[in-house]
């Protein structure tokens, strides 16, 4: 039988009961459509995440202050702090595996300016920093390394502070103060929104590293250490470069543990992939399995078709058609249901993520590979769930065939 013939019987075949067949199919239908959209809640869920950490500077490396001991217990991360201004210079100094390094030194401070104040994060920096973290200015500008070295009094906000502070207009050449020190206000960073752990990255104000260090904190030791490797497939290289340095800095002899900890951005990114990777196959999974029970309910139908049409079965068989053809014939009407469901899947999955996205506001993407498989699955499933009610239509006996009442 040619295939143009077997897809018109089966058609005319299944659109004898349509609302049996639309049932029948609706199990492979939400198959279809659950695989599609949970795959693509998962894949958006993952770039959300790996552009969380890119927005931080996806070749950054950091250097945090290490942990003391006493008596064999540990105080915790942080709780021994010998980095300092030299630690960077050095760094900046024999490093070649990377191209910017700016210190960091955080104090919590109030803030006065405008008619208004607030408390929020002092961040002393380099001018580095913009490269590192990918963060720019949008009005003003970024203070320089002459202002590092001047210990310069002059101050960056973050979008969260300038609106604050001075809602509704540029606070570009404004006066603040900071724990009664008077500040120049020079720029205004770009919107970063929050960050992955809820926290908003905007409400903060940056300052040069010296002037933060010696007029802010009144301290030695600054609070860690940025880089920007060469590339993201270095960072590794990069992290053992700079712990050698800094073990020699430091003057830790073989074998004595490191007085800071060294981690770098691909780290996390690959850790948040991996993750994210392994709960889309799960969501996919848990999805998969309504596609299974959608092809059971192919068989069972199938089945019952079967039963209705011995009859017409026999007649079949008995003026020459060959058991293979009526074999054909049902197998072919169980693919064609099974493929129709997958194509009516699939136009509400990229309804359901097209609502999601616009509208919930939850990043999806749906990849034409999931498309494509998840289209061939279903017809998987057809083939699958059919063959045995296909199989048994055509070991009919031609005459208990006719018999049959």
């Amino acid at each position: 039988m040619r295939l143009r013939n077997l897809l018109k019987i089966a058609i005319k075949s299944l659109t004898r009961n349509r609302m049996r067949s639309l049932l029948t199919s609706l199990g492979v239908i939400i198959g279809v459509g659950a695989v599609i959209v949970m795959v693509a809640i998962g894949q958006g869920a993952q770039a959300d995440i790996e552009a969380q950490i890119t927005s931080l500077g996806a070749n950054m490396v950091m250097i945090f202050p290490g942990s003391s001991w006493s008596r064999g217990v540990s105080h915790g991360a942080g709780s021994q702090n010998r980095l300092t201004l030299d630690d960077a210079d050095a760094i900046r100094e024999r490093a070649t595996l990377v191209t910017a390094v700016s210190t960091e030194v955080r104090v919590n401070a109030q803030i006065i300016g405008g008619d208004s104040n607030w408390n929020t994060s002092i961040q002393g920096v380099d001018p580095e920093y913009q490269e590192i973290r990918d963060w720019y200015t949008v009005s003003g500008e970024f203070f320089t390394e002459r202002d590092v070295r001047a210990k310069a009094k002059v101050a960056v906000l973050g979008k969260t502070v300038a609106d604050n502070l001075f809602p509704g207009s540029d606070p570009v050449g404004e006066r603040i103060r900071i724990r009664n020190t008077p500040f120049k206000v020079v720029g205004v960073l770009e919107a970063k929104g929050q960050s992955a752990y809820g926290s908003d990255r905007d409400d903060v104000v940056m300052v040069p590293s010296t002037t933060a260090l010696y007029r802010l904190a009144g301290g030695r030791y600054i609070s860690r250490i940025f880089a920007s490797a060469v590339s993201i497939e270095v960072s590794g290289a990069a992290e053992e470069e700079l712990t050698a340095i800094l073990r020699e800095e430091h003057n830790l002899e073989p074998g004595e543990e490191d007085d800071f900890r060294v981690r770098s951005q691909a780290e996390f990114l690959e850790t948040a992939t991996e993750t994210s990777r392994v709960m889309t196959l799960l969501l996919g999974a848990v999805a998969a399995v309504s596609l299974v029970v959608g092809g059971i309910g192919i068989m069972n139908i199938m089945l019952v078709s079967v039963t209705e049409r011995t009859r017409e079965i026999g007649i079949r068989l008995a003026v020459g058609a060959r058991g293979s053809d009526v074999l054909v014939q049902f197998l072919t009407e169980a693919v064609v249901l099974a493929l129709v469901g997958g194509t009516v899947g699939i136009l509400l999955a990229v309804g359901v993520s097209v609502f999601l996205d616009r509208v919930v506001g939850m990043t999806t993407i749906i990849s034409p590979a999931i498309v494509a498989l998840a289209f061939c699955f279903s017809g998987a499933v057809g083939v699958f769930f059919g063959y045995y009610p296909a199989r048994k239509a055509a070991r009919l006996n031609p005459i208990d065939a006719l018999r049959y009442e």
